[in-house]
């Protein structure tokens, strides 16, 4: 077995998690957006969230984690299309910003 033998299976399964690590980070981060628009009396639009950034960042324990950013857009009068965004640590919610006002990771759990 040579090296490109190993090398490309463990591309392409090092490209299968990372998909599907973002595809769990963005559920997380859809419902989040859900819950925290249901208690401030806000209209999720297109009811979906867009990735604006990810970079990695290491934990509290020294290992690397992705830090990624969606961007969505909500209503607050059933008009005007205002944008906010939902940052993740991980798996972790640990922003939601409204535009009105952020919500801390401290207030998290009021949405989770």
């Amino acid at each position: 077995m040579n090296t490109i033998e190993i090398v490309i299976p463990l591309v392409i399964g090092g490209l299968v998690w990372l998909w599907c690590d973002g595809a769990r980070a963005r559920e997380i981060g859809t419902e989040a957006v859900r819950q925290a628009c249901k208690v401030e009396c806000l209209q999720l639009l297109d009811e979906t969230i867009a990735l604006a950034s990810m970079r990695p960042e290491r934990n509290g324990e020294g290992w690397l984690s992705w830090r990624r950013t969606y961007s969505f857009e909500y209503s607050d009068d059933g008009e005007s299309r205002r944008r906010g965004s939902v940052q993740l640590f991980g798996q972790r919610v640990t922003l939601i910003n409204v535009g009105l006002r952020a919500v801390s990771s401290r207030n998290m759990s009021r949405f989770m």
